[in-house]
């Protein structure tokens, strides 16, 4: 069996060039670079361990990476494209600094002491997960209103108990068990204009509240998502889900709204690229006009989804979704084979049932054709090829498969239920 080889993450700060010695690539070691100029992300890449760098590959390698970001930048600007790579790879950093802070200078955050945002993080018996969570809440450079934890049917007291130790944080113990059933308590109780949801295995960036707040300074906005990078990359599930299942979204702006629901409501929208629900914020009057979170999806329902359903109604309802990649937090992957298998089933059993179910809100919509060509056409010839080629392969790909099957089951079952059984 190959040895596992734990990714280093590094942040290269562009700001910081010149040198890409300044790095020290160890022969043999491999890693996950993210590259960032002044707090704004720009790209990625990975190092695998049997790659052979110099610094001037390395300098090649950034600016493949960064690329598609800076052209995006320059058009935002209203700049002429410009060759950033010459100046790079001419080492000619004081004009490669230039350049980047007049494309990125509206960018610059420039952050208010507190921001009209309720934080709310649902969690179950995950103290340890939840105290990094909040203490990466403590250092943002602008703070919430409000901070509410949902302790979700809890089986013991290790959630309430480090709650009380941060008396500015509102907790809520909801005993439906079910994580649409615990952001719908949280959103029954949050005060503010904006509303932003997290995950309690993940830490935010510094930064983190200041852009999602930002995203919202265009009034047609009622949703976003943000960018999500990998905490660690340790063991073979972790490198696996971020590069398989990444829920990275990319170094670009991206808008979803009405045209884009209607030039592919035919096919089936696929929201689920849209973000993730670990890195989300809404106005809070969204929900007036898409309704809750859909209690038959999610982790302790169907499995997932429950985000991207949520996407759909709300893109249905003709209003714009905002994807902005300076909303960074980063994300701990399950770090067990074993864990990953069943988050690859749920995921699939849950964004089968979603999608049958935004299908029944609209019959124009084409997921049935998507998931039946998603099986017939991907999934089962690809398993009939992989059967002897390559059993872990296969196996990942049959977990994926029953997935399927079972959120079709699910989905069945449960059509009839009403999504939220609690409006009060």
């Amino acid at each position: 069996m190959k040895k596992v080889i734990p990714y280093i993450i590094g942040h290269i700060q562009l700001e910081e060039l010149p040198g890409g010695e300044a790095f020290a690539i160890a022969p043999g070691q491999a890693y996950f670079f993210s590259c960032w100029w002044r707090q704004v992300p720009l790209g990625q890449f990975f190092i695998e361990q049997e790659e052979v760098f110099d610094a001037q590959v390395l300098e090649k390698k950034i600016f493949d990476a960064i690329e598609p970001a800076l052209r995006w930048y320059c058009a935002a600007a209203g700049l002429a494209p410009t060759d950033y790579r010459s100046l790079l790879l001419q080492k000619r950093y004081t004009d490669f600094a230039m350049l980047l802070d007049t494309t990125l200078a509206a960018y610059a955050a420039v952050a208010a002491d507190t921001v009209d945002v309720s934080v709310i993080i649902c969690t179950r018996n995950r103290p340890d997960d939840l105290q990094r969570c909040l203490q990466s809440l403590a250092t943002q450079t602008c703070q919430p209103r409000e901070i509410i934890v949902v302790d979700n049917a809890p089986s013991d007291d290790s959630t309430r108990l480090l709650v009380e130790q941060y008396p500015a944080i509102r907790y809520y113990k909801e005993p439906r068990g079910g994580l649409s059933i615990a952001r719908n308590a949280g959103l029954r109780i949050a005060t503010s204009q904006l509303v932003a949801f997290t995950d309690d295995d993940v830490s935010l960036h510094p930064l983190w509240l200041y852009h999602v707040a930002e995203t919202f300074r265009k009034p047609g906005v009622y949703a976003m998502t943000g960018l999500v990078l990998p905490a660690a990359l340790d063991t073979e599930s972790q490198q696996l889900f971020e590069k398989e299942w990444s829920f990275n979204n990319g170094y670009c702006d991206r808008s979803y709204d009405s045209a884009y629901f209607r030039g592919s409501l035919a096919k089936g929208p696929k929201v689920w690229e849209i973000g993730a629900g670990a890195n989300m914020a809404f106005r809070r009057g969204v929900f007036d006009t898409a309704g809750f979170f859909d209690e038959r999806l999610g982790a302790g329902a169907a499995g997932c989804s429950e985000d991207s359903e949520m996407w759909y109604r709300i893109l249905a309802a003709g209003l714009e979704i905002r994807y902005n990649p300076r909303a960074v937090v980063y994300h701990e992957h399950r770090k067990e084979l074993t864990a990953l298998f069943r988050q690859l089933f749920s995921y699939m059993r849950g964004h089968t049932a979603a999608a049958l179910i935004q299908q029944q809100q609209i019959q124009e919509a084409g997921y049935r054709r998507y998931l039946y060509h998603k099986l017939t056409k991907s999934y089962l010839p690809l398993l009939v090829k992989n059967v002897f080629r390559h059993p872990f392969r296969y196996k990942m790909l049959q977990i994926q498969v029953r997935g399927i099957f079972s959120g079709v089951l699910f989905y069945m079952r449960n059509r009839n239920k009403p999504p939220q059984t609690n409006l009060t």
